[in-house]
């Protein structure tokens, strides 16, 4: 059950780092009004999200699957 809560607070403390590369840092920075760089944020974390979404899925039916085979063995 440990591995499960841990498991998911890594998840969801990817949603709250605000990451970027030096050049999009550096021509978002010299801008006055933050939108743009708020929305630039949240792209990535969205394009950041996918991949562990999609292997949550993975691990969840394979989980499944074999939790199915214990059982019926």
């Amino acid at each position: 059950m440990k591995r499960y809560i841990s498991f998911l607070f890594l998840f969801f403390i990817t949603f709250a780092s605000q990451a970027q590369c030096a050049m999009c840092r550096a021509v978002l920075e010299s801008e006055t009004d933050n939108s743009m760089a708020e929305g630039v944020n949240n792209g990535i974390v969205y394009l950041a999200a996918i991949p562990y979404i999609l292997m949550g899925g993975v691990i969840w039916f394979i989980y499944r699957s074999r939790k199915k085979a214990r059982q019926e063995s």
